[in-house]
């Protein structure tokens, strides 16, 4: 985390505060950490939802859909962006391979330096497999942003804890 540089979570905090609403798409364990990041955007009290839910609302003009992308690429992720970008929305990517091709096409780019399915061989690789490592960092720091959040836009746990459901 210590490598990830201050103005690129700026950037990111930036484009979510100044969206009207946030749409957001991940596959796979990528796509568990980022509804866990919809839902903490949710129980702040933003517009959040995501991306193939029955309920997500037309993405447009204003607005922002965020993606992860580890790898840099991802065929579904790339379709989103263009359709979003078309709509007149802007496009976030989280990712740890900034030269991407979906990457480059992002309007703003949070980069996570951590081992992806991109670079999981070799002599400096993490015990754990695969994307494990990217997608644990990812879910970290989706909770240190929404700590950001928090105190930029004022809210609480208790005005978060409002927001959450009764029906479990």
């Amino acid at each position: 985390m210590a490598k990830m540089p201050d103005e690129a979570a700026n950037d990111f905090i930036e484009a979510i505060l100044a969206a009207g609403r946030i749409c957001l798409y991940g596959a796979g364990r990528e796509g568990l950490a980022l509804r866990g990041f919809a839902m903490r955007l949710f129980h702040m009290g933003l517009d959040a939802h995501v991306v193939a839910d029955m309920t997500t609302p037309p993405v447009g003009a204003g607005d922002l859909l965020i993606v992860t992308a580890g790898q840099g690429w991802l065929p579904t992720a790339e379709t989103f962006m263009k359709i979003a970008k078309d709509a007149g929305a802007r496009t976030a990517i989280v990712t740890a391979q900034p030269a991407g091709r979906a990457s480059k096409k992002a309007d703003v780019r949070l980069v996570i330096p951590a081992q992806t399915l991109a670079n999981d061989r070799g002599a400096k690789v993490s015990v754990l497999p695969m994307g494990s490592l990217f997608e644990i960092s990812e879910a970290i720091v989706f909770e240190l942003i929404i700590l950001k959040l928090r105190d930029r836009v004022g809210e609480t746990a208790d005005s978060m804890r409002a927001r959450h459901t009764n029906l479990e």
